[in-house]
């Protein structure tokens, strides 16, 4: 995808700590830290929150220090996604190592109307086959879409979320599926083909800036720089 994303708390990286090797090298996004299940027993077990949503004292810290969530934020998305899961496994540490079918995740209402729902779990999922979720991958998804993300971090996966085949452009493909998201596919608002190519040819003309027929990141970044709502309207709130 060219240039190394920016981390989700820039801050917070500088010595390389918080960015799990396999994510960081599968899909160069930025991460909250991997592999934090397997140690919860070593930092203590305080329960924080209500039944469901127990949380050790120093990896809800943690977590709270490389996204842009809230306490409140992160135990409410611990909350909900336990709630997806069969009642053995909602104890922490059970929690943290169970992964939620892409389809479970389509159930909860911020999601199940939204017509981007496959493209973005399947963005954040770390499954090999990218179709389930942990609870690290939906806490994850939920900071990149909380207010208080950057517009750089927002623009960057919304970049990656549009673009359907993976190949790190939008190309025509990848754009005619996106306005097909945006109107629906029903014969009353799906466009037709000579709408569709005047419709793309329109946003490849403002948009790709060095003539190559793709939008890349950098230019799909500065169409958004335009965009003033672009931050707040790309946005999941539990």
């Amino acid at each position: 995808m060219g240039a190394e994303p920016p981390s989700l708390r820039g801050g917070c990286h500088g010595d390389g700590a918080g960015t799990l090797g396999p994510r960081a090298e599968v899909r160069k996004l930025p991460a909250v830290p991997r592999g934090v299940g397997g140690t919860v027993a070593a930092r203590g077990s305080a329960a924080m929150g209500g039944s469901g949503s127990r949380l050790s004292k120093e990896l809800l810290a943690e977590y709270q220090d490389l996204t842009f969530l809230t306490k409140q934020e992160i135990l409410l998305a611990h909350r909900r996604f336990c709630e997806l899961l069969p009642q053995e496994f909602r104890s922490m540490e059970e929690s943290l190592q169970a992964r939620v079918s892409l389809e479970q995740i389509f159930s909860l209402p911020e999601l199940k109307a939204n017509p981007f729902r496959d493209r973005i779990c399947r963005v954040f999922s770390t499954s090999p086959a990218r179709d389930s979720l942990s609870f690290e991958d939906f806490l994850d998804l939920l900071s990149v879409f909380s207010d208080t993300a950057t517009p750089d971090i927002k623009s960057h996966y919304a970049f990656r979320i549009f673009d359907f085949d993976d190949d790190g452009t939008l190309n025509r493909e990848d754009l005619s599926q996106l306005v097909n998201c945006l109107t629906g596919e029903g014969e009353d608002t799906r466009l037709n083909d000579s709408e569709m190519k005047q419709l793309i040819d329109n946003i490849l003309e403002e948009s790709d800036i060095d003539r190559d027929g793709t939008i890349n990141l950098s230019e799909f970044q500065h169409v958004i720089s335009r965009s003033p709502d672009f931050a707040s309207s790309f946005k999941i709130v539990l």
